[in-house]
């Protein structure tokens, strides 16, 4: 019999969650707290272990009419315009595909799947998350995927401080040639770098991420100034400042180091995203993890009883979530080598390997990518 469940999020993980539970008898509504689901976010990248979510929903066909294949990812010192190496995803990756999507039009793929699955999605609903782990009053379960600020993680985990990393980043798009090369760029500097990648529509993403000591606020959607930008890397490339003299509007974010969470479930509410492992967009994973949570909380719940379905979820998800939040945050200091020497060592390194061996550099990373959530038994 199925459960009558409300997912909190309307974002990728709630909306891939309702799709996968609906699918299998559950009466699914997903509660969404902003007025609309609207042109929230920017361009973010699917990898192999994301795409194999979408694509066992039945949505592979769709996602590709709205995202474009990443074709190769090139390390570049940002100062210089030096290419330290280009990982080719087509051939290094051998067989993985990656995307750039804008998270809007990811986000309408996902609400036309769930609304055809049958699920109720309600915008301006805000969810009061009841005490001691109780689902809302009718329900059988309750989904937090409220994301960053989960009113439901706080409820499962209400002593957590997150703390500044002393970093903060920017989002922007601006205007691309629709023929330019599908390949993301990451352009490392001293206590600096951004990322760029072309996606469909004629765009071109960008996301900027400087150290700094003075504190800003968490969160995505903060006005800044461009010149701001502008000025934390005036001292890169013409390429890079040629991207940068384009943005018109820019938001700036803090980023927060957010523990893992203890408790993924109690009672009857369980988290999942964001809501569950906040991830620094070093590794560009916070998409696909959410997609893996949602897969993997829908087949546990197709195969067991409610509270061995929810202890099964964590316990399949929390050690790959704390690893990837780990990687993650080695990857920032890879990037922002200060000490010229130790800069040196590291891109030569980089060079020399990718020119003998250049799967070496991608396999390190097969634990993650590899990975298919899909085929695993729960």
């Amino acid at each position: 019999m199925g459960l009558k469940i409300t997912i909190a999020g309307a974002g990728i993980g709630g909306l891939a969650a309702g799709i996968a539970l609906a699918r299998d008898g559950h009466a699914v509504r997903v509660a969404e707290r902003a007025p609309e689901i609207s042109e929230v976010g920017a361009g973010i990248q699917v990898s192999a272990n994301g795409r194999r979510v979408i694509e066992a929903l039945g949505l592979g066909a769709q996602f590709d009419a709205v995202s474009k294949r990443s074709r190769a990812v090139r390390l570049i010192d940002g100062p210089s315009a030096r290419l330290v190496t280009r990982l080719d995803l087509e051939n290094a990756g051998r067989g993985l595909i990656w995307a750039n999507v804008h998270r809007a039009r990811l986000i309408e793929v996902l609400a036309s799947a769930a609304l055809a699955a049958g699920v109720r999605i309600e915008t301006g609903r805000e969810i009061d998350p009841p005490g001691g782990g109780a689902a809302l009053p009718g329900d059988d379960l309750l989904i937090g995927a409220d994301g960053l600020h989960s009113r439901v993680r706080q409820i499962l985990n209400p002593s957590v401080d997150p703390f500044f990393t002393h970093q903060v980043a920017w989002r922007a798009l601006i205007p691309e040639d629709a023929n330019a090369p599908v390949e993301s760029e990451v352009h490392m500097g001293p206590g600096r770098h951004l990322v760029s990648y072309p996606l469909a529509g004629g765009l071109r993403n960008i996301v900027a991420v400087e150290e700094r000591r003075n504190w800003a606020d968490e969160g995505w959607s903060i006005a800044d100034d461009p010149e701001h930008l502008r000025a934390a890397f005036a001292r890169f490339s013409p390429r890079v400042r040629g991207w940068l003299d384009q943005v018109e509007q820019v938001y700036l974010w803090g980023l927060f180091r957010h523990p893992v969470a203890r408790s993924w479930a109690q009672g009857r509410q369980v988290i999942l995203g964001d809501a569950a492992h906040p991830t620094l967009p070093f590794l560009a994973q916070g998409a696909n993890m959410a997609l893996e949570d949602a897969w993997v909380l829908a087949a546990c719940l197709k195969t067991h009883d409610l509270p061995e379905a929810l202890l099964r979820y964590q316990a399949a998800r929390e050690e790959r979530a704390r690893r990837v939040v780990d990687a993650s945050t080695g990857n920032a200091r890879n990037f922002h080598l200060s000490f010229p020497p130790m800069r040196f060592l590291a891109h030569t390194g980089m060079r020399i390997i990718s020119g003998l061996a250049p799967e070496r550099i991608l396999g390190r990373y097969d634990w993650l990518y590899r990975h298919d959530v899909t085929t695993e038994n729960y």
